[in-house]
């Protein structure tokens, strides 16, 4: 069998295929949705209002993974640290298609902005990776424990009865604490000065628009 080495423009069009399936596709879990198995409860319109706009910013939140790995994996200098970046990609492709299926459970809709939260997240992303692996890694893990606790934050603001989101949101942060400490045994280090606050404010305006928009 002829194995084909891909051109620049064959990566190119991958790229582009991968950010259109994240932004506007609706991509294929392959896990099945902690959701599943779980009765859809009655909840009032503000309640539904309220679950629709936090998973609206998870699904936000797992757009922007998808954009930070692949920019990450794109310029990664290490083949095992590419693979390491891709197999996490697709993990957070199951928790993108779990939040958009609950989106849709909710009668609601992805954030309007995702193209541009994508196209900044893939930017961050590829210039992690140009400052050299170690780097890169330091900021998966950095990111993915900032993604952890607002995870938790949103399981407290829930509406109770609201258990299908409850159960797809633990599951997310199950995983989540899982790729922090890979990428940290993949040699992930510490993030320097200011870079951990400037993630947290940066983050705090996409929650702050994602939730409306």
């Amino acid at each position: 069998m002829t194995v084909r080495t891909l051109s620049p423009l064959d990566r190119l069009l991958a790229g582009c295929e991968r950010a259109l399936e994240a932004i506007a596709g609706s991509p294929q879990s392959h896990r099945r949705s902690p959701a599943r198995g779980i009765a859809e409860t009655d909840m009032d319109d503000a309640d539904r209002r309220h679950a629709a706009g936090l998973m609206r910013v998870n699904h936000t939140g797992e757009v922007c993974a998808q954009a930070l790995y692949f920019g990450q994996a794109a310029l990664a200098r290490h083949a095992d640290n590419r693979q390491h970046l891709l197999h996490a990609a697709a993990e957070e492709t199951d928790h993108l298609a779990w939040c958009a299926e609950r989106l849709q459970q909710l009668d609601s809709r992805p954030s309007l902005l995702n193209p541009l939260w994508y196209a900044g997240s893939y930017a961050i992303g590829a210039a992690a990776a140009l400052a050299g692996d170690p780097l890169s890694l330091g900021f998966v893990v950095e990111t993915e424990r900032q993604v952890e606790a607002h995870l938790a934050e949103h399981l407290e603001k829930l509406p109770m009865q609201d258990a299908r989101s409850r159960a797809v949101l633990t599951q997310m942060q199950s995983d989540e604490i899982r790729h922090a400490q890979a990428a940290q045994a993949h040699g992930g280090v510490e993030l320097p000065g200011p870079l951990p606050t400037l993630m947290r404010l940066s983050s705090l305006v996409m929650k702050a628009v994602a939730y409306r928009i």
